[in-house]
């Protein structure tokens, strides 16, 4: 007699939302540091700033998402980020201000903020945890606060081992 292994877990209709798939695939995002435009990477001398920034070689930004930082102590004026968007602007997809982590973690969450959630009308949700990219729990929250006006309900974890987080009621 042959046993018949029932798969509860896909007749449950239980979806399943990894948020490490929403992760930039972007393999490269391009560090702009004014550090190493200013005197003794402390001071901003416009006129030197400005020749640095018309003989920037623009190919190191072409086609990338363009992070623009400064990681010295220094005193920025505004216009020289202005300056810096302006020449990074025709080549760069995008130019953001933050280092190369936050742009990350701000990509994730304008991605999550693209979720199809009409895909998620009353049904069960669960939003996978533990996985290989560290999402962060901002990820967490804001796909909570965007599924939750329309799933069923919201767990955490694995579809076989699951938190409750909420569910609409009858």
């Amino acid at each position: 007699m042959e046993e018949t292994f029932v798969n509860k877990v896909s007749e449950s209709g239980i979806l399943s939302l990894n948020l490490e798939e929403y992760y930039p695939k972007e393999t490269e995002i391009a560090l702009f540091d004014m550090k190493d435009y200013l005197f003794m990477g402390l001071i901003l001398k416009e006129k030197e700033f400005r020749e640095n920034l018309k003989t920037l070689d623009l190919t190191a930004y072409t086609d990338k998402i363009v992070a623009v930082t400064c990681s010295a102590d220094a005193v920025i004026p505004m216009w020289a980020y202005m300056l810096v968007a302006s020449n990074l602007q025709p080549v760069a997809r995008e130019v953001t201000f933050g280092t190369v982590d936050e742009i990350k973690k701000m990509t994730l969450l304008k991605n999550i903020n693209q979720l199809p959630v009409d895909e998620y009308r009353d049904k069960r949700v669960v939003i996978k945890g533990c996985g290989e990219i560290p999402v962060g729990e901002a990820a967490y929250l804001l796909a909570t606060q965007i599924l939750r006006p329309v799933a069923k309900s919201i767990m955490y974890g694995e579809p076989c081992s699951t938190v409750p987080i909420f569910k609409k009621k009858q």
